[in-house]
């Protein structure tokens, strides 16, 4: 099982240097978690930089796997990994709804680098 983070996503969306490093996880849908708050912040930037319509369109590819929402076990666990690893809310989310699944992490966000079970390249600056 993988998740991709919200950095590898929009990496692979705009055909990024990175974009080869997140594909396979994004294109092996049977095996793919989508957090729900990668839904949001993912459908917003585009969104901000782009249309409406292309928007919809990279939500709807990331539907294609399976998307999880933040339940209460998730954001209990979430709440730990964010005091435990000093990570930002939507973060330690991801993470957490990783580990729930049992799931590799795939991400270019620095905060991540040396963490079991992450996928890490690191991005642009």
């Amino acid at each position: 099982m993988n998740v991709v983070d919200s950095s590898g996503w929009l990496e692979y969306f705009a055909a990024g240097p990175n974009a080869s490093f997140f594909a396979p996880a994004i294109e092996k849908t049977r095996d793919l978690i989508v957090p729900s708050l990668s839904l949001y912040e993912v459908f917003k930037r585009v969104l901000q930089q782009r249309s409406e319509n292309d928007a919809l369109q990279a939500v709807a590819v990331m539907q294609q796997g399976r998307v999880v929402d933040l339940d209460a076990s998730i954001a209990l666990s979430a709440a730990r990994l964010s005091i435990d690893h000093q990570l930002p809310m939507a973060d330690s989310v991801v993470l957490a709804t990783a580990r729930a699944f049992g799931a590799t992490l795939w991400t270019q966000d620095a905060d991540f680098d040396g963490m079991p079970r992450v996928q890490y390249r690191a991005g642009r600056q």
